[in-house]
């Protein structure tokens, strides 16, 4: 986390006010171009099946795919074929749209798509053209609806269900839009969304991560037990709850390493490990599962969501006619 991303988080300080200006234009230029979408003045695209946005209004570690793999296997239980569509952030695949497969690599599909499709094994398509991607899919895979992991600020796809993350401890940091702070809207978008998730709260319209064991980087095998210290390795939007978790579990954390949200990872990154046993993300583990070592490990969670969620999107569910049955 560099400097400006972390003054995010603190008391407003010199940097941030600096700043104001080019929130100021940010502002401007993304209201005015909200406004052009709802002003019918650019093209909105409705999809042959519903869509449900799952995305936030901030940037980075708010917890929002957790709560798509939560999401993709609830509908299915309803009795819905799902599909993901991803913008598919700092992927480089041969061709767009592109289908995340077996074979894919995180460098082609981008971590968290590589990450739900191997999760989850539903179909899904990346690219930043969100209507060449559901016409691919609906020609090929013809899904009863479509999840868009991200895109509560794409305009041009309509949607029948916007969900919005938020992380319960962080919230909105400072408050300020980008770059004076860590938001892409302000907190007034939420009250026009369909339902707003708060990861990390357990009581009200939220959920919970639980830590639901250990698994080898190499092999994605079950580890009885880990060891007892090494370094925690990440390159998510909020590293301390993870290191967090892993304290909670009992692990000495001899060292701490940051990288950049969706860091590409190589083996020189790890050089200052040496031979100690490495923790990191399983978002992290899919790009680094070709050159992960023996005593390389990933935590993997689950998202456990409250009776008011469940409640409150099977009533969602049931007003948008997507479900009408078995709620």
């Amino acid at each position: 986390m560099n400097r400006i991303e972390r003054s995010w988080y603190q008391p407003l300080g010199l940097l941030n006010i600096l700043l104001l200006p080019l929130s100021g234009l940010f502002w401007l230029l993304s209201s005015l171009r909200r406004g052009l979408f709802k002003l019918g003045l650019k093209r909105v695209y409705k999809a042959p099946v519903p869509v449900i946005i799952v995305g936030n209004i901030g940037i980075g570690g708010n917890g929002k795919t957790p709560f798509v793999l939560w999401l993709v296997p609830y509908l299915e239980s309803l009795g819905l074929k799902v599909a993901v569509i991803s913008r598919g952030y700092g992927a480089k695949p041969p061709s767009l749209p592109y289908r995340v497969t077996d074979n894919s690599s995180a460098a082609e599909a981008g971590d968290e798509p590589l990450l739900i499709y191997k999760r989850l094994g539903c179909p899904v398509m990346i690219g930043g053209d969100r209507q060449a991607s559901i016409e691919m899919l609906m020609r090929e895979d013809k899904p009863d609806i479509i999840v868009s992991d991200d895109g509560l600020q794409h305009y041009q796809l309509d949607r029948d269900i916007e969900i919005c993350i938020v992380d319960a401890q962080r919230r909105f940091g400072n408050g300020l839009l980008l770059p004076a702070g860590p938001l892409r809207e302000t907190p007034g978008r939420l009250k026009h969304t369909d339902l707003v998730v708060y990861n990390g709260e357990s009581d009200g319209v939220g959920y919970e991560l639980v830590r639901s064991g250990y698994f080898s980087v190499r092999d994605n095998q079950a580890v009885a037990q880990t060891a007892g210290q090494g370094v925690a390795v990440s390159a998510i939007g909020n590293p301390q709850r993870f290191e967090q978790s892993l304290r909670s579990d009992g692990i000495e954390l001899t060292a701490t390493l940051h990288f950049a949200d969706h860091h590409a990872y190589s083996a020189a990154d790890f050089a200052t490990c040496e031979d100690q046993a490495v923790f990191m993300t399983e978002k992290d583990a899919v790009k680094c599962q070709s050159f992960g070592k023996e005593n390389w490990y990933y935590l993997k969670v689950e998202a456990q969501p409250s009776a008011a969620l469940t409640q409150q999107l099977n009533s969602l569910l049931k007003q948008k006619g997507i479900v009408n049955h078995g709620l």
